[in-house]
């Protein structure tokens, strides 16, 4: 209610942080901001009054008008003491409520058209005395209780009759929050303002009250031990009192919303207030609390429901493949044909990709461009020497420091329930007895299991079925069985010669020459130059050693630049002995004349196709075989098989029955400490076998591969293509392929095939008719 005394006028203002005046108080002010000061000067010169308002926010330097309550106190200045540093203190005493009507002014300081109010000191009903005697009284059982306002205070709020002033006096003289003072300022009601006095001071002598049975259990059972839980207890109480939350209850709010946020399955909703539950029991401090903290912190850091939205647009996708990556078609190919299939249906599982394919080919960056061109996050985990099943699946949180597997590592990684995920060198994984990772991979790479994916440490299932996995080996040899049979598998072979060269032109020299900080102005390579690197100074089915080598020059030049920023290297094939040394390797390493005894054949090794001089020698002795070059039992099989076939056609090879009863029989494979194994030399070795018993020499200039059987048939073999670009390196044109292998003559590249002459064999006579110089053996 508005009493007639109210009145509009014009005052400075002084915005106050952090504190209220309340009428009929006294206090020192510190000032030091210019509009404040300027307004305190202004205030001298009038009439020494100024109105006094709080700021929302004590932080704020320069509050606008919304920053500022609107109703505040007007006081009168009583001293003004300048200090150091440009601040004044000034002693205010309050006078009465005022409410800011309008803004008159912001500059030089701030000016304010109010309304004053003042309380009706001669209305006095019973309710107000009843509401006075009532807040005395509690006042004085406060004080007696708190001992932290002075007895001598008591009497002086006894004495007043006011009940306006009585209300402000008390408020003054309590321990408030801002926003509390405010609402007592606020209230123009003086019955309203003296009902509200009261229940404060109630909930004062309720905390006061807690407090002391607090002190007087804690007292009873502490010891040293017991003091820092007694100070806690002691604030957990006030806190809870004065709707205040403690660090531990702050932490569990938090999890709470963290929880509501993630959008978690149902059962993993379930575990986590679970385990919420049990967190908000234990004592802070206990060893098994860090360990619950650490479970819902991971739980809750995993993506169960965020996703990144695929890229549809084939030719987008298809542009950066292509930026990415020369040649690869069957990859390339695969990931297209998959965007179409997502394209047209919504909820397809994610395929299992299996990349096969020698060191070198690009099978990891392919799978970086896979996740680019998709749109996705990419996550790389390396499978190479992992024996511990608990890579793949995690530890339970019994052992101390346990934590997920590294699946679940990759997601929280990539931050989305869809990324592409690498799984690198899977045939280098190994078992002892700690498990077998690859069973474990069994359920990840199941695109029937992987929906429900179970870590031991996070005992719950996770969905990994829109995960896109790409897996990476060398050989698929290595790779079990049963995870070979969940994964499509897409070769990556070998690069041939003009494939190596337009990947160094395209991608390898213009990224060593950046990273290297040349400039185009600085160096330049020639097609020459690079194909004289492949092959004098590379054997390899990737581009790794040329990229190596391509940097060995660009480091170089770089030092050349350093000392003459003008210079410009040409690299042409003169010249890259110079800044390579001497030649590694011989370019045609086929023999140059035929021998007896010597037979080239055709080798399938990880790091791609080879080719195989085997070599067989006669000695006295009594017609044993002796075999070295490190070879596998497969083709110590083989050789004997070759022999067998040899001695059952010694009468057409016109051998003497005494060369093979008074002569040893030794073949070697060259390059010994190389391992050797598999069927696919068997022809080769019984034609240098036949050549060396009969003494016709082999050609010189064809090369073989084909399994052999005891009756002579010629079987099929795998990695024809590696083989037929290994003897197209070596210069070899004609090669022979048992007849079964016609089909895979169409996945060599063209201009490597239009170079070659293939002869197709079905028998062992076919080959040495072919091969033997000088022959004249008549067929089955």
């Amino acid at each position: 209610m508005q009493s007639n005394n109210d009145t509009f006028r014009v005052i400075p203002m002084l915005p106050l942080r952090g504190m209220l005046v309340f009428p009929y108080t006294v206090i020192h002010l510190d000032v030091g901001r210019k509009k404040s000061i300027n307004a305190i000067e202004e205030a001298m010169l009038e009439s020494k009054e100024i109105f006094l308002a709080t700021q929302k926010e004590a932080q704020d330097d320069d509050p606008e008008e919304a920053d500022i309550y609107h109703v505040g106190t007007v006081a009168e200045i009583r001293q003004i003491l300048k200090m150091p540093g440009g601040t004044m203190r000034v002693l205010v005493e309050g006078l009465h409520r005022a409410e800011v009507r309008s803004y008159v002014t912001h500059d030089p300081y701030i000016v304010v058209e109010i309304e004053e109010y003042e309380d009706d000191p001669k209305h006095k009903p019973a309710e107000l005395e009843a509401l006075m005697r009532t807040l005395v009284s509690q006042f004085e059982q406060y004080v007696r209780v708190s001992k932290k306002i002075p007895p001598e205070t008591v009497v002086s709020v006894v004495a007043i009759e006011e009940p306006g002033r009585l209300a402000d006096v008390v408020a003054s003289h309590l321990s408030l929050r801002i926003n509390e003072k405010q609402k007592i300022l606020e209230a123009r009601d003086t019955s309203k303002r003296l009902e509200y006095m009261c229940d404060i001071l109630a909930k004062e002598m309720e905390v006061l009250e807690l407090e002391r049975k607090i002190n007087i259990r804690v007292r009873k059972q502490m010891e040293k031990t017991q003091k820092e839980y007694y100070l806690r207890e002691q604030m957990k109480a006030i806190q809870k009192e004065l709707g205040e939350k403690d660090e531990r209850t702050a932490e569990v709010e938090e999890l709470k919303g963290r929880i509501e946020e993630a959008k978690l399955p149902k059962d993993a909703h379930e575990k986590a207030y679970k385990e919420l539950e049990r967190l908000e029991k234990m004592p802070p401090m206990v060893a098994e609390a860090v360990v619950v903290r650490n479970y819902l912190d991971w739980m809750l850091s995993l993506p169960w429901s965020s996703e990144t939205k695929d890229r549809l647009d084939l030719k987008v996708a298809e542009r950066i493949l292509e930026e990415d990556h020369y040649g690869l078609e069957k990859p390339k190919e695969r990931i297209l044909e998959y965007l179409a299939i997502r394209k047209l249906a919504k909820k397809m599982k994610g395929p299992i990709l299996c990349l096969v394919g020698p060191p070198g080919v690009g099978k990891t960056s392919l799978g970086k461009s896979i996740a680019r061109s998709l749109g996705r996050k990419f996550v790389r985990m390396s499978l190479g020497g992992i024996r511990d099943e608990a890579e793949i699946r995690g530890h339970r949180r019994t052992y101390v420091g346990s934590m997920p597997g590294r699946v679940l590592q990759g997601m929280k990684q990539a931050g989305s329930k869809n990324p592409v995920f690498l799984l690198d060198e899977i045939d280098k994984m190994t078992m002892d007895f700690r498990g077998d990772p690859a069973s474990a991979l069994l359920e990840v790479l199941d695109p029937e299991q992987n929906f429900s994916f179970s870590d031991h440490y996070l005992e719950i299932p996770f969905d990994l079925s829109k995960v896109m996995f790409i897996t990476t080996a060398n050989s698929a040899y290595n790779i079990p069985r049963p995870l070979l049979d969940r994964m499509e598998l897409i070769e990556i072979t070998s690069y041939t010669e003009e494939d190596k060269v337009h990947i160094a032109m395209g991608y390898l020299v213009p990224k060593q020459v950046d990273e290297h900080g040349l400039k185009g102005k600085n160096i330049s390579f020639s097609e020459g130059a690079i194909r004289k690197i492949i092959r004098n100074y590379t054997r390899e089915a990737g581009v790794r050693n040329l990229e190596r080598e391509i940097a060995s020059m660009c480091r170089k030049v770089a030092r050349q630049v350093v000392e003459d920023k003008n210079v410009h290297v040409n690299v042409t094939a003169s010249v890259v002995a110079r800044y390579l040394g001497k030649e590694r390797y011989r370019f045609g390493v086929a023999e140059t004349e035929n021998q007896v005894g010597v037979a080239t054949g055709l080798a399938w090794t990880e790091t791609g196709g080879d080719i195989l001089a085997i070599e067989v020698a006669l000695y006295k002795g009594q017609g044993k075989l002796i075999l070295t070059g490190k070879l596998g039992d497969v083709m110590k099989e083989s050789a004997r098989a070759a022999l067998t076939y040899v001695r059952s056609r010694a009468g057409e090879l016109g051998i003497a029955q005494e060369t093979l009863d008074d002569n040893d029989i030794h073949l070697h494979v060259p390059e010994g400490a190389i391992p050797k194994d598999g069927p696919s030399a068997g022809i080769t070795i019984a034609s240098a076998l036949a050549s060396a018993l009969s003494g016709r020499p082999v050609r010189s200039d064809i090369a073989m591969t084909g399994e052999i059987t005891l009756r002579g048939r010629v079987l099929p073999i795998g990695g024809v293509k590696e083989k037929v670009l290994a003897a197209h390196r070596a210069g070899i044109k004609t090669i022979l392929l048992p007849e079964d292998n016609k089909k895979d003559i169409q996945e060599i590249p063209a201009q490597v095939r239009k170079k070659m002459n293939f002869q197709l064999v079905s028998h062992m006579d076919q080959v040495l008719a072919m091969t033997m110089e000088k022959a004249d053996i008549p067929l089955n």
